[in-house]
């Protein structure tokens, strides 16, 4: 005979306000208990929440739940199951730690529950039941609040100035805090008032926070703006009609807006400097990022110039106009551009090289795929040998794994040739355009352009001893094939029309370091320029 199950106790009210459903907790509380003395039920631990169960996220259920999983064979006790759950997160978990054997017994003094299939369907009715209740009531509620704004009853507790009434389910002015109300309004429109002076003045006539300090400004201006006094009721902040009595007349009202939209103070944006180049260079001598100010010369002129922040510590480097900066900067750029024709003609090549390398790579990839289905031909032939009893294990077992090795091989050789072409191909035709704009912003006003296309096409750009230094990739060994077929193939075009051939040593490819794809670089000039 099995060893009866251990229970968690659950209790829960809907509503976190000590205020509301006072004695839910304690009444659920006393009836389990007295339920589990009856039927012999031993309690573990109880849990106590205030917390509606509409939506997932509770804490003191995400608590219980964990002490279920990490669990075997417990139970759970509780009220009825929409204490449990009132949303189909929550529900399903419940369900789900039944059917592992989490949970093996809920037990509900008002709902009759066993582990069994006919149990789980009474038991996902229950939850889907109390589900259907929260959503009719949220529909519920949302009608009567409907209802209550064509009828121009105020919604929620009254605001200051007005009190509510049981009777009439709305609100009406306060004999004394209406009038302290109108007077705030008459006394600030005179104009001798600031919401600070006012906000002493309230206070003076028992208007102030719950600690007995004065309101705040934004609690006076709030006060002030408020458009219940003038019989309005508010709505997901839409504005409708009230059937209260205003406090305020309308003339009274607007001469206060007006008088707090002439005393507002916009708050002014900070006005940013045009530094296009920082943020993008650092120092040569400590590493620190270069920075830009504005300096007036001598004959009052404004210029830009840069220098290092010297947040490493002491540096002796000085500073250096924008105008000088961006003239190394295009030098530096023109020095890796590439001439129209040139351009045309290396796109061309990679065209041809790229549907070359794609031919390859599916004659490559058709000769894969049938040694992969050769493969698995000899898998399935060799597992029904086992199966008959024609082989033995140990010999299955060892053909087996020398099968699956060869296919895992094919494998990574299948990926490495849907990769390959990839790694050279795109990266080698956006050098290629990038190397041709670069021509084209050596002659551009742009300088944010100019900043974004170094940051991207360049490496490690520093500024020493006024001059900047930009890498653009040197030569790597990835790049002598490609190279030299560049070389070879520009050199037999040349040669047919008698145009000067490119130099092997002057194009690249580089690996940089850093999460960028791989680009291509030129070094030196063209030798047409």
């Amino acid at each position: 005979m099995s060893a009866k199950p251990k229970y968690f106790l659950y209790a829960r009210k809907s509503t976190e306000d000590d205020d509301k459903q006072v004695m839910s907790i304690e009444a659920q509380l006393f009836e389990l208990r007295e339920y589990a003395r009856r039927e012999n039920i031993e309690i573990l631990e109880e849990f106590q929440e205030s917390k509606s169960a509409k939506s997932p996220g509770r804490d003191i259920f995400g608590k219980l739940m964990m002490r279920v999983e990490s669990m075997q064979g417990v139970g759970i006790l509780a009220w009825h199951p929409d204490r449990l759950a009132r949303n189909s997160i929550d529900g399903g978990r419940i369900i789900y730690a039944v059917d592992t054997a989490r949970i093996v017994s809920l037990r509900f003094p008002t709902f009759w529950f066993e582990p069994t299939p006919q149990g789980l369907f009474m038991l996902q009715v229950a939850f889907g039941q109390s589900k259907y209740y929260s959503d009719n009531l949220k529909q519920n509620v949302e009608r009567g609040f409907r209802q209550k704004l064509r009828r121009g009853e105020w919604l929620t507790r009254a605001p200051f100035g007005y009190v509510n009434n049981p009777h009439t389910r709305n609100i009406e002015p306060d004999a004394v805090k209406s009038r302290v109300v109108a007077r705030a309004f008459e006394e600030y429109v005179t104009g001798a008032h600031t919401l600070v002076s006012l906000s002493q003045f309230l206070a003076e006539h028992g208007v102030c926070t719950q600690a007995g300090t004065p309101l705040g400004k934004a609690s006076v201006a709030r006060l002030l703006s408020n458009r219940a006094y003038l019989g309005f009721t508010k709505h997901h902040g839409e504005f409708f009609p009230g059937s209260f009595a205003p406090i305020l007349s309308a003339t009274l009202f607007e001469a206060v807006q007006k008088k707090l939209h002439e005393r507002a103070r916009p708050r002014h944006s900070r006005v940013r400097h045009d530094f296009p180049f920082t943020g993008l260079f650092r120092c040569g001598e400590c590493g620190a990022m270069i920075t830009a100010q504005w300096a007036t010369g001598r004959h009052g002129g404004r210029y830009r110039y840069y220098r290092c922040t010297k947040k490493n510590g002491k540096c002796g480097q000085g500073y250096l106009q924008e105008d000088a900066l961006v003239m190394q900067t295009k030098e530096r750029l023109q020095s890796v551009s590439l001439p129209d024709d040139w351009a045309e003609y290396m796109l061309g090549k990679v065209e041809e090289w790229d549907k070359a390398e794609k031919q390859s790579s599916g004659s490559h990839a058709e000769r894969l795929k049938s040694e992969q289905k050769e493969i698995e031909r000899k898998l399935d032939a060799l597992v029904d040998l086992h199966l008959n009893g024609d082989i033995e294990r140990a010999a299955y077992l060892t053909k087996k794994d020398e099968l699956m090795r060869r296919k895992l091989s094919l494998d990574a050789k299948m990926s490495a040739a849907r990769h390959g072409r990839k790694n050279w191909v795109e990266p080698l035709r956006q050098w290629i355009l990038d190397s041709k704009r670069a021509g084209f912003l050596a002659g551009s006003t742009n300088y944010a352009e100019i900043r974004e296309f170094v940051r991207s096409f360049g490496t490690n750009p520093a500024l020493r001893d006024k001059t900047i230094s930009i890498s653009f990739c040197p030569p790597s060994e990835l790049a002598r094939a490609r190279r030299a077929q560049f070389a070879v193939a520009h050199s037999r075009a040349a040669s047919r029309r008698g145009s000067a051939a490119l130099n092997p040593a002057e194009v690249s490819i580089c690996d940089p370091t850093g999460n960028r794809t791989p680009i291509y670089a030129v070094k030196g000039r063209c030798p047409s320029r």
